[in-house]
């Protein structure tokens, strides 16, 4: 199992238990018919961290949130939100967390400022001066009715409904779905002060970029299979290091230096891909006339690709 957090040793399932967990599942399993949308499912996430949760469509991410919310019925295993099980004690659960889909599907004949006000009704606690606050950060107008809003507006609307909740969790399927990059760095804005908060942030998103800059840990799923989590230093394994070096005389072959591969030459300047120990390129190195060094940690995307660029049968999940 991922150990991602440390619980109370009550065990699974005590509602007593020090609640340093937010979500925890345990052999979580969502099966129709012969096809596994999701199996096996088990990590822990502690509370106050931001969680990037990483697949293509159809790899389970969706059904994982839909089993997190009780929304469907697990076929194996359980789960549990801030030690309450989402089965059992769904309605418990959700008033601890608030929820953003990828699709807002609102309320076309009510203004915005209506579908507001019954969503903050719904879930039982509004902070009114930073609803406010945020209604003039995503530059919404609230006096619109929803039918008038474009994509992006209704995404807002779902968004400012969630914020302004301050839930102890934030549960997110593609929440800047439709926004535009300024409204997506306004979102950002309000993830890093949730977690300076304290919240606990889910985060399931295709952009990239959104999860390295927001999270501090990253799973990723494929085939409904959790193979990564952990933090991105955690996960640098899977990908090699970009090395760029400039010489002042000539070049030497480095195609047979151990580790090095992809080596691409532009007259003196060097490009490389390094596995492993970097010691034996250095040695080299050391001893040819460079003049100028570079070298840069795989991205997110990079490591993302490292996984889905594997055969399916070599890939198996983390320890």
């Amino acid at each position: 199992m991922h150990q991602l957090g440390s619980f109370d040793v009550q065990g699974f399932g005590g509602y007593d238990q020090v609640e340093t967990t937010a979500i925890r599942t345990e052999g979580l399993t969502k099966r129709y018919g012969d096809v596994d949308a999701l199996s096996d499912l088990s990590f822990e996430i502690p509370r106050g961290e931001v969680v990037g949760y990483l697949g293509p469509n159809g790899a389970g991410k969706t059904t994982t949130i839909r089993l997190l919310l009780g929304l469907i019925q697990p076929t194996a295993g359980r789960a549990e939100i801030f030690g309450l099980d989402c089965q059992h004690r769904s309605v418990d659960a959700h008033r601890r967390l608030a929820y953003v889909p990828g699709e807002a599907n609102l309320w076309p004949s009510l203004t915005g400022a209506e579908t507001l006000h019954l969503l903050g009704r719904v879930q039982g606690k509004v902070d009114e001066a930073y609803r406010q606050e945020l209604v003039a950060r995503f530059d919404l107008d609230p006096s619109k009715k929803v039918r008038a809003y474009s994509k992006g507006n209704r995404q807002k609307v779902v968004l400012i409904a969630a914020l302004m909740t301050r839930s102890d969790l934030l549960v997110l399927d593609e929440p800047t779905n439709g926004l535009d990059p300024l409204m997506e760095q306004a979102f950002r804005r309000c993830i890093h002060e949730a977690k300076e908060r304290g919240q606990t942030i889910f985060l399931s998103s295709h952009i990239m970029s959104e999860v390295e800059a927001l999270c501090d840990q990253v799973g990723i799923l494929r085939d409904g299979r959790l193979v990564e989590m952990g933090t991105l230093a955690e996960m640098r394994h899977l990908s090699a290091l970009t090395v760029e070096a400039t010489f002042d005389a000539a070049v030497p072959d480095l195609s047979r230096v151990p580790g090095v591969s992809s080596v691409q030459q532009d007259g003196r300047v060097v490009r490389m891909q390094v596995r492993g120990d970097v010691e034996p390129l250095l040695k080299v190195l050391a001893v040819s006339g460079v003049k100028g060094l570079l070298s840069r940690e795989p991205s997110l995307e990079e490591l993302f690709l490292a996984i889905y660029g594997a055969d399916p049968s070599q890939t198996t999940p983390a320890p």
